[in-house]
C-alpha cells in the first residue's frame, strides 16, 4: 500500500540524517578536514541510503515473524 511506502521512505530518511552527522563527524576527528569529512559522510550515505530504503522494501515482503 502506498502508506507503507511512504513509511518506510519517511523512516529512511530521518535514519539517513542522522547517520550523515555521525559518519561526518568520525571522517572529521579522523581526517581532521570538514571537505574532506562532508564530501566521505554524504557519498557514503547516499548509497547506504539507496541500499536500506531497498532492504526495508524486501522484508515488507516477507511475511516470516510477522
Amino acid at each position: 500500500p502506498p502508506q507503507r511506502l511512504s513509511r518506510a521512505l519517511v523512516k529512511t530518511l530521518l535514519y539517513r540524517a542522522l547517520m550523515v552527522v555521525i559518519t561526518v563527524g568520525v571522517a572529521l576527528f579522523v581526517t581532521g578536514d570538514t571537505g574532506q569529512a562532508l564530501s566521505i559522510g554524504l557519498v557514503a550515505n547516499l548509497v547506504k541510503t539507496g541500499t536500506y530504503y531497498g532492504y526495508e522494501r524486501l522484508w515488507d515482503r516477507i511475511s516470516w515473524g510477522v
